[in-house]
């Protein structure tokens, strides 16, 4: 199946328009909505690092930037290492990933760069900012699983 993630993220979309829902209420001080929605943010954020994990291989996980800041210095210092003269045979050169490295820099990069617009939107729009984000990842996710539906030949 070509939508084996998309599923996943159309369930995410879901669970984002829920909470732009649910947040509504919470700034009406309705307090019974505050344990469901902390909820159902961690599940969102737990299946959001579940989806990268299995793409990237447990390579990436997007959800906790602490773990992606370490990675980032793990590669930088391997950048910076000095491979001196080998005396033992079995001794393997230290070299960085730079596309590892490119990539989980841009990604903590994105990563402040939606905090920062998310703030200014719950300011600005409140828990309705979630929807626009929510109807855009539906609609991103609704093309492999369409592709999926309306495919007439076999997948190999």
């Amino acid at each position: 199946m070509q939508s084996e993630y998309a599923l996943s993220l159309l369930l995410e979309a879901a669970l984002l328009l829920i909470f732009g829902v649910m947040g509504s209420h919470l700034q009406q001080d309705r307090w019974p909505f505050v344990s469901a929605t902390v909820s159902l943010l961690c599940f969102t954020m737990g299946l959001q690092n579940a989806i990268i994990t299995k793409i990237s291989k447990a390579e990436i996980r997007t959800t906790h930037i602490t773990g992606m800041v370490t990675d980032i210095g793990i590669e930088l210092g391997k950048l910076v290492y000095w491979n001196r003269a080998r005396h033992h045979p079995k001794e393997l050169d230290v070299h960085a990933d730079l596309g590892k490295l490119w990539l989980l820099m841009s990604l903590v990069g994105l990563f402040f760069l939606g905090g920062l617009s998310g703030a200014l939107g719950f300011k600005h729009a409140g828990y309705w900012t979630t929807l626009p984000l929510a109807v855009l990842l539906l609609i991103m996710a609704a093309v492999p699983v369409a592709d999926d539906l309306f495919r007439t030949e076999p997948a190999h």
